[in-house]
């Protein structure tokens, strides 16, 4: 789904990202619900960046990446985590394009996501190039989420990776060297 969000484009670097974990849900511009074998998704685009809110038997576990007033976390390039009963797997990079490279990719990005029925993106006002898109899917019991945050004026595309399931308890029996 692609959506133009009716806000002004408010996290304007990539420098101004941060990542949280376990916030409460923020007000979104555009959400797309899914249920993914069992689990409810809900990808929620804000005026500042992303959210992803995964609820199941397990509870719920909440992503976020945006210009977070105050934050203290920078988006970190990788994160490893147990929370709860949860396996936590985040991964960013940053990608410097030159402009014509940044806009195909940006053109690219945009009709993978826009049309996949799992995937919501929105285009900011004022450049069909600056964007947030988020595609969501599940893979062997564990659910994923790749987002993308367009910054044209600077040539830089945010790429991020998710991965969440339920953690592996050690086997009774094993023998351990």
């Amino acid at each position: 789904m692609l959506t133009t969000l009716n806000t002004a484009y408010s996290d304007t670097r990539a420098a101004d990202l941060a990542w949280a974990l376990g916030r409460e849900p923020l007000p979104a511009l555009a959400t797309l619900d899914l249920e993914l074998q069992g689990r409810k998704l809900q990808l929620r685009l804000l005026g500042a960046s992303h959210q992803v809110l995964l609820e199941e038997e397990r509870g719920l576990c909440s992503e976020t990446v945006a210009c977070i007033p105050g934050s203290s976390t920078p988006l970190p390039l990788g994160v490893a985590k147990r929370v709860d009963d949860w396996e936590y797997e985040f991964a960013a990079r940053v990608e410097e394009l030159p402009p014509g490279a940044f806009a195909g990719r940006a053109q690219e990005l945009l009709a993978l996501v826009s049309d996949h029925p799992q995937g919501l993106a929105g285009v900011f006002p004022g450049s069909p190039h600056a964007f947030t898109a988020m595609l969501a899917r599940c893979h062997e019991g564990q659910v994923h989420w790749r987002t993308w945050h367009a910054y044209p004026q600077d040539g830089q595309l945010v790429a991020t990776r998710t991965r969440v399931g339920a953690r592996v308890a050690a086997h009774a029996g094993a023998v351990r060297a």
